[in-house]
């Protein structure tokens, strides 16, 4: 597989999960293949910002909306953008959003032939039923939706609650499995260090416990209840705290007033945007990261947590808690401010138990990028074709058993290993990409069928043979420059 293409219907400079996972996507797909990004104009963005990106962005014209941080996308009034999009020969298409740079995908999928994926990020049905009122409105555009990702040969939920959402209630019926959100956040080395730095940057007291929400200042994210809940905990006896805001939204004047309304001025600090770096240490920092929203499908922020050893306390019901053992790796609180306020008093008062909660949440819930674009890859290879596992190590098993004898017989054999030089070339394609890995997994878990050739799945075999190789150029001036020339 030579090109990816992945659309999303929002882009930088907007800034949020979404982005955040294209982005990273695209960044590490590099690595293996072209990538070209699919997207709309955005307010502020500039094509300068864009050719700094490792990958293609392409853009179509947009309409801002109203009231929304979100422009609307319309790539059917932008004959560029759509010639772009036929003429880019990419292999497979990889939709994030179901609306009209999504559609474009998926179109241009069915007219070529190709593969298209979706990642079902969001609970679409909540975002239609504050501007559609009416339940008739909601499951027409639900209805609409549903027609992209059921024309996709493959659904990826971001975790296991959102894919039973869209099975049981949500009426789709392509396949669909779990691919799970990651970070590329890094723990960090010296936690003392980055709690001076916040206190410093911020003003927060050495020894006050920090509570953290990280994201778009948006209501719909619950901040509102978030800070009630706080309210609450204060009057049950919490003291000597902050609670950081980091992040910047729609509803920023909005939660300005609610604080001053509830008298949370000294405990309430607005962090604004901050970069990668702070916002580690941000995480650092914090005691517990409070997410009691019930929108979001699976938060980037919880897993950016979970990299530093900061559990999430949620609110029962909500779906981005689904990858949460609560007591184990993370809390989940009952309904209702009071129960989150007592939520928030009992954690503290069990050192002991946190201590455990805050280990397990970096053991079991922080995932890097790079790890999960690796299998991304693995799959994109797998939905284009390129055979399932036991027909792929079989026949690198036999390559690498002729070139091993061939190699071993150079000086009689020359015309017969210089005539094999595209089994060469696709042993080592093999080894640098992420099927080997993948295979050698599935070998160790006992998947494979023993009655198949595997000597291509001991690294160190096959390293050493490419490298024999490498070592008899010198002596096989011929096969030097045959493999120059296939190289170029």
């Amino acid at each position: 597989m030579k090109k990816v293409g992945l659309f999303i219907d929002t882009w930088y400079p907007m800034v949020d999960g979404v982005i955040k996972v294209v982005d990273n996507y695209a960044r590490r797909l590099t690595r293996y293949c072209d990538v070209v990004v699919f997207c709309p104009e955005t307010r502020g963005y500039s094509k300068e910002e864009d050719e700094k990106l490792p990958y293609k962005v392409v853009r179509c014209h947009s309409l801002p909306i109203i009231g929304y941080d979100y422009d609307l996308p319309t790539p059917v009034l932008d004959p560029v953008f759509e010639a772009q999009v036929l003429r880019s020969g990419i292999d497979i298409v990889h939709i994030h959003s179901p609306f009209s740079v999504g559609m474009a995908g998926v179109l241009y999928a069915k007219l070529h032939k190709i593969p298209a994926v979706a990642t079902l990020h969001s609970q679409y049905r909540q975002d239609f039923e504050k501007p559609l009122h009416t339940d008739v409105a909601v499951n027409v555009a639900m209805s609409g939706i549903m027609r992209v990702f059921n024309a996709c040969d493959e659904c990826w939920a971001v975790n296991a609650g959102i894919k039973d959402l869209y099975e049981a209630d949500y009426g789709l019926i392509a396949p669909c499995k779990v691919r799970l959100n990651a970070t590329d956040h890094r723990p960090v080395e010296d936690p003392q260090e980055a709690a001076r730095i916040v206190n410093e940057t911020f003003g927060v007291p050495a020894d006050a416990t920090v509570f953290l929400f990280v994201g778009r200042i948006n209501f719909i994210k619950n901040i509102d209840f978030t800070l009630r809940a706080l309210a609450r905990a204060k009057e049950l006896g919490l003291r000597n705290f902050r609670m950081l805001f980091a992040g910047r939204g729609q509803d920023e004047e909005k939660l300005a007033a609610l604080v001053k309304e509830l008298g949370l001025q000294e405990e309430v600090i607005m962090c604004g945007l901050t970069d990668k770096p702070m916002l580690e240490r941000l995480y650092s920092r914090a005691k517990l990261f409070l997410f009691p929203s019930l929108y979001d499908a699976n938060s980037l922020v919880q897993i950016e947590a979970a990299c530093q050893g900061t559990p999430t306390l949620f609110l029962e019901g909500a779906r981005t808690a689904a990858t949460v053992t609560p007591g184990v790796n993370g809390y989940i609180s009952a309904p209702g401010e009071e129960n989150y306020a007592r939520a928030i008093l009992d954690i503290l008062a069990d050192e002991p138990g946190y201590a455990r909660v805050s280990a397990a949440a970096r053991r079991d819930l922080y995932l890097n990028w790079d790890d999960v674009v690796r299998d991304v890859y693995a799959d994109y290879c797998a939905l284009c074709g390129e055979g399932p596992a036991p027909e792929r190590v079989d026949r690198m098993g036999l390559l690498y058993r002729r070139l091993r004898e061939q190699v071993t017989q150079a000086q009689s054999a020359l015309e017969g290993i210089s005539g094999d030089l595209d089994g060469i070339k696709e042993l080592e394609e093999y080894l640098d990409s992420g099927l080997w890995l993948k295979d050698f997994e599935a070998d160790e878990r006992g998947d494979l069928p023993r009655d198949i050739h595997r000597d291509a799945l001991t690294e160190d075999a096959v390293y050493n043979l490419l490298e024999d190789i490498r070592d008899l150029r010198t002596l096989m001036n011929r096969f030097v420059h045959a493999t120059a020339r296939r190289r170029k």
